[in-house]
């Protein structure tokens, strides 16, 4: 099945307001990531503190209602910009974030890491928690079961409404599917690497939201890469829309269960990617992309 082919008139996956479920709850399709806030390598301070506290409230004034981050970016400093600038927080507002585990993390740190986004955030409760595994090529284990096992019970606490998963494979999603409902599922795709189409493929055919980050590329070369290609210049032309819009309407086209969370420092940019979900492809737009950008094995995971 290819996620174009997905039933997008099925009410329990997606409406004519052009939202789609996340757990319980439904969201605009085109979301924030709030990663690029933290500094250079996204490990220290905002490099401009005033504008990413604008962006993030520009943000929920142009309706985005999901945002994604973790207590990691710019170890916690992401996070309590969020929660300066919106707390408290818009009815609605659903705020997603993650947990990294290692071969050997124990149930008890992801406990910790669950409360330490809390309190950060100023929340009782997350809209979900993504479980972000080291290795996607890896074949889920048991250590892979314990850690989903204790998001579980974070969940059945009410520390989180739902459970994700992040940076996996389609082995890791039926795996966890035994065991747990998933809303969603975070992996790396864009123009340049497809290689999760099977995922996305899973996801839609079971109602899953399928988030995908880095939508534009990553590294900044490989984000070039896509942005600089003439076909999405030319195709921005037609479609009255900027290389960037093309790019993520290109993923909007893909399946109705994607949501896009593409993080920017700057207001201007956050404008730019929020009227990517008002560009629409025609068959001859979706055609030219499919030959400029096959779907194979290019680049590797973030």
């Amino acid at each position: 099945m290819s996620p174009r082919t997905a039933d997008r008139s099925s009410p329990e996956a997606v409406d004519s307001g052009g939202t789609f479920g996340l757990g319980s709850r439904r969201v605009r399709r085109v979301g924030y990531g709030a990663m690029q806030l933290a500094g250079n390598g996204f490990s220290g301070p905002p490099r401009d503190r005033d504008e990413a506290l604008r962006v993030l409230c520009a943000a929920v004034a142009g309706r985005v209602d999901h945002i994604d981050t973790a207590q990691f970016y710019g170890s916690g400093t992401v996070n309590g910009l969020i929660r300066e600038a919106l707390h408290p927080y818009p009815a609605g507002l659903a705020i997603v974030s993650k947990v990294a585990v290692g071969h050997d993390t124990r149930a008890a740190d992801l406990h910790r890491g669950i409360e330490d986004n809390l309190r950060a955030l100023g929340l009782d409760r997350l809209a979900a928690v993504n479980l972000r595994v080291p290795d996607p090529f890896a074949l889920p284990d048991r250590g892979f079961d314990a850690q989903l096992a204790s998001l579980v019970k974070a969940r059945e606490q009410g520390l989180a409404e739902g459970v994700g998963l992040s940076n996996i494979s389609r082995q890791h999603l039926l795996r966890a599917l035994e065991q747990t409902e998933v809303v969603c599922v975070q992996n790396l795709f864009h123009l340049l690497d497809q290689r999760s189409l099977d995922v996305l493929e899973e996801c839609a055919q079971r109602g899953i939201a399928f988030v995908p980050y880095c939508p534009l590329g990553w590294p900044l070369a490989v984000r070039q890469r896509i942005l600089d290609n003439p076909v999405l210049a030319e195709l921005g032309t037609r479609l009255a829309a900027t290389p960037t819009q093309v790019a993520l309407a290109w993923l909007l086209d893909l399946a109705p269960n994607v949501l896009l969370i593409p993080g920017t420092r700057t207001r201007a940019h956050l404008a730019e990617n929020l009227r990517a979900g008002d560009v629409v492809l025609d068959d001859d737009a979706r055609a030219e992309l499919q030959r400029s950008f096959p779907a194979r094995r290019t680049e590797t995971h973030a």
